[in-house]
């Protein structure tokens, strides 16, 4: 029986705001479109998953995202794309630029709160985590929100599941970890005893070894025992 729920932020309940970016990006004189900046984001996320994942900090994992993203979308380099990229960090780091919630979140909340489960975020972050959740009214869903920049611990580290546990009152046998990358989130949460499902919206991790779902409705149907869930 599944009691809690562990949820990343990023890739699972938030996602970058493109439309922002793409305008910061005008300012500074380069055209991209928000929607091609969507279209090679998943491709440009799963290129930074990799087995280095627990000698590599989140922080520095962001920045090969964010370049991986502009590259695929072919926003040439240089000093104005520098800037804009300043500009959307600094955006970034007063509010938290993962600010657009997929359809399928608020539905799937609503159902986890009313099947009594107890719900937490896990996420590495950067430390404003908890006001952009605010922000957009996603907070009121959660017992627990667990930031990494404010914890000084960051998945894949077992420590920063086991912390979480412990805030949320949580048995590891009993809780799910939902997560968008295999080397930080399940190997991180197999690591301290949590059952993980990878959350491939794009089905970009056939053949890895995790209990893939497509969409956070899977996860409800797992969580509340409807659904065994999908492997391979």
């Amino acid at each position: 029986m599944i009691e809690t729920v562990f949820l990343d932020a990023g890739g699972v309940l938030v996602y970058p705001n493109w439309d922002r970016v793409a305008d910061t990006f005008a300012r500074h004189g380069l055209i991209v479109d928000a929607g091609a900046l969507r279209r090679v984001e998943p491709a440009a996320r799963f290129a930074i998953d990799n087995p280095q994942a627990d000698k590599v900090k989140d922080a520095d994992r962001g920045g090969r995202y964010f370049n991986n993203v502009l590259d695929s979308a072919r926003v040439p380099r240089g000093p104005a794309r520098d800037a804009a990229l300043a500009e959307v960090y600094a955006y970034h780091m007063e509010h938290n630029l993962w600010e657009q919630v997929p359809d399928d979140v608020l539905p799937a909340l609503e159902r986890l709160r009313e099947a009594g489960l107890t719900l937490a975020v896990a996420s590495n972050a950067n430390g404003v985590l908890e006001k952009c959740l605010r922000r957009l009214d996603l907070t009121r869903y959660f017992d627990v929100v667990c930031d990494s920049a404010l914890e000084g611990v960051e998945k894949p580290d077992p420590r920063f599941f086991r912390l979480l546990l412990e805030r949320t009152r949580a048995r590891a046998e009993t809780t799910l970890h939902v997560g968008d990358l295999y080397h930080v989130d399940v190997l991180g949460a197999r690591s301290a005893g949590l059952r993980p499902l990878l959350l491939d919206r794009d089905n970009l991790y056939s053949g890895f070894d995790a209990e893939r779902v497509t969409s956070l409705h899977e996860v409800v149907a797992i969580a509340t025992g409807h659904r065994r869930g999908q492997s391979g």
